[in-house]
């Protein structure tokens, strides 16, 4: 179980493997200065929440194993092109817990 730590918001928990493709697209985005956003529901239920990522706020990527999981190109290209969107990426089932 990896971490998602984005500024002073409640860490979010997420699969290593999910975590993995997040952060190199993220990070593929930020080194291009491009803002988007990235949503998940809440594990009881309660709603969802959803963060504008910008380069001048606190990124941080945790993750359980020191081994890094193989990254997929079509799970990849998939979170790329949700970036791209107006709705920005949907972890839906890739979540774990919040």
């Amino acid at each position: 179980m990896g971490i998602l730590l984005y500024g002073d918001l409640p860490p979010v928990d997420l699969d290593d493997r999910t975590l993995a493709h997040l952060k190199v697209v993220m990070l593929a985005k930020l080194r291009r200065h491009e803002s988007f956003c990235v949503s998940w529901p809440h594990c009881d239920g309660s709603g969802r929440s959803t963060i504008w990522v910008g380069p001048g706020i606190p990124l941080r990527f945790v993750f359980e194993s020191a081994e890094s999981p193989q990254l997929d190109p079509g799970l990849l290209e998939e979170l790329a092109e949700e970036a791209l969107g107006l709705s920005g990426i949907q972890l839906g089932e890739r979540l774990v817990t919040t």
